[in-house]
């Protein structure tokens, strides 16, 4: 097991969350290492392929917040009893992230005009349409994303939902007994809930 993690991220929760939950989830300490939108010039030259977060691993950065996700679970046995739970965990992170970049396209647009033209359709077509399959995943997983227990993916799930909350403005889950119910299981797993208690404030 390495012995150092340090996450270099901005200071929100965004797609930084999700690995600061299966970190906490793991027990393993972390540098959680926040910077201002201000310094990202002068630490995007310094990171794998200019993006972040970034996680350094006895000094050794790797990127990509999904891909770091993946090989914590593999870490912490959150990757699934076999292939084929891998398989159906990486499509549920995926269409996670498709959802997610459905509606950063609306919100981060800087053309009101587009902008305003986007909600409509994202608020009464997209978000629907993924949260009520989302749902339905859970319910016949009793209660889970795959094979009926924890995994990443329900991790990864809660991990992004203050994000998505904040783009939309809206509680995403709070029409959907399922997902609100894995919300509630997910924080109260006592590692996430005291990583939660004691990390910073932000919105997103």
């Amino acid at each position: 097991m390495p012995q150092k993690y340090k996450l270099s991220y901005f200071c929100v929760k965004a797609l930084g969350e999700p690995i600061r939950f299966l970190l906490s989830y793991g027990g393993v300490e972390f540098e959680d290492y926040r910077f201002e939108k201000e310094q990202w010039s002068q630490i995007k030259p310094t990171t794998p392929f200019g993006k972040a977060p970034v996680l350094e691993i006895d000094g050794k950065q790797t990127h990509q917040s999904a891909a770091i996700c993946r090989y914590l679970a593999k870490q912490f046995g959150l990757n699934g009893s076999n292939d084929w739970e891998a398989l159906e965990i990486d499509a549920i992170v995926d269409t996670l992230t498709d959802f997610r970049q459905q509606i950063a396209n609306y919100y981060y647009d800087q053309d009101e005009a587009t902008k305003e033209k986007k909600w409509g359709p994202l608020k009464n077509e997209t978000v629907p349409y993924y949260m009520s399959k989302f749902d339905e995943v859970v319910k016949k997983n009793e209660g889970y994303f795959v094979g009926g227990k924890l995994t990443w993916a329900d991790i990864y799930f809660v991990g992004i939902l203050d994000y998505l909350n904040g783009m939309v403005k809206e509680d995403l889950v709070e029409k959907y007994p399922n997902l609100k119910a894995l919300k509630e299981k997910i924080l109260a797993l006592p590692p996430i809930k005291a990583w939660v208690e004691k990390r910073p404030d932000s919105e997103m």
